[in-house]
């Protein structure tokens, strides 16, 4: 992903808000599945760490993106955003990478 795609991300991310939570239980398999579904029917969610999570949030956003296979858009404070194109409902439109 380029720099002027993930910041046209991280720019539609400024109007969304985080809908999912890691709490104390950390990130389990029923979380994976949720965020894979989010992602699949909306290309791109922000998630919070509660401050009750054993993870930084930058430690979750890797393990999430590498368990999901999604690609890190920002990670801020205690909420990070992730993108990953959809399969049958793509709705994102990203910059085109210029070839020299």
């Amino acid at each position: 992903m380029t720099g002027k795609q993930r910041a046209y991300l991280r720019s539609m991310a400024n109007t969304i808000d985080a809908k999912y939570q890691i709490g104390k239980n950390g990130i389990e398999d029923n979380l994976i599945k949720t965020l894979s579904d989010a992602l699949e029917a909306n290309e791109i969610i922000k998630v919070h760490v509660l401050e009750s999570a054993m993870l930084d949030t930058r430690e979750a956003c890797s393990i999430i993106c590498e368990e999901i296979n999604a690609e890190p858009v920002q990670c801020i404070g205690s909420k990070f955003v992730i993108y990953r194109e959809s399969k049958n409902k793509k709705k994102i439109e990203l910059p085109k990478k210029n070839k020299k």
